[in-house]
């Protein structure tokens, strides 16, 4: 039952991430193939910044962690949601910036009822994302971004899941 339940969730997340066809706006340009402009180089549309909405999947097991990203300009929002098997999820939003293939981002969550918020470093190069991984702080006894590792945490794409 509990499998049923697992392949619903992940079908629901899938589905929350693609728009059915004919539904992008006028400013929704992306292109399977593309890769995300510059900050400084961001294509305009009427003196206004593409849109781009981009949806990635990490699996680990029978965990898995959903990221859907708005990137307006150099203004990157979204949703981060964190389901490990037979565990609290951790959901909540993405709120930060790209700087070139940069983004860094704060993300606030709900987890065990309690709210709380990490800063996280992603890299999206090539149509990819990955992500710096999280190590304990043994002082604060609180998780942060491990800023000397490197971008471990790969995500699949979107166009990935859907072929």
């Amino acid at each position: 039952m509990k499998q049923i339940a697992l392949g619903c969730l992940a079908t629901l997340l899938l589905a929350a991430c693609s728009s059915p066809n004919g539904s992008a706006t006028k400013t929704d340009t992306i292109i399977n193939q593309d890769t995300l402009a510059k900050a400084k180089d961001t294509p305009v549309n009427n003196n206004t910044p593409t849109t781009y909405s981009l949806c990635f999947l990490s699996k680990k097991g029978r965990d898995s962690t959903s990221v859907e990203l708005v990137i307006h300009g150099n203004k990157v929002t979204g949703q981060m949601n964190w389901l490990p098997y037979q565990k609290d999820s951790r959901k909540g939003t993405l709120d930060g910036t790209i700087i070139n293939d940069t983004i860094h981002a704060t993300r606030t969550f709900m987890q065990e009822g309690m709210k709380d918020t990490l800063k996280l470093n992603f890299l999206f190069k090539n149509s990819q994302l990955s992500q710096k991984p999280l190590k304990l702080n043994t002082k604060t006894g609180r998780e942060q971004t491990d800023e000397k590792a490197g971008y471990e945490i790969a995500f699949d794409s979107d166009t990935k899941l859907h072929k």
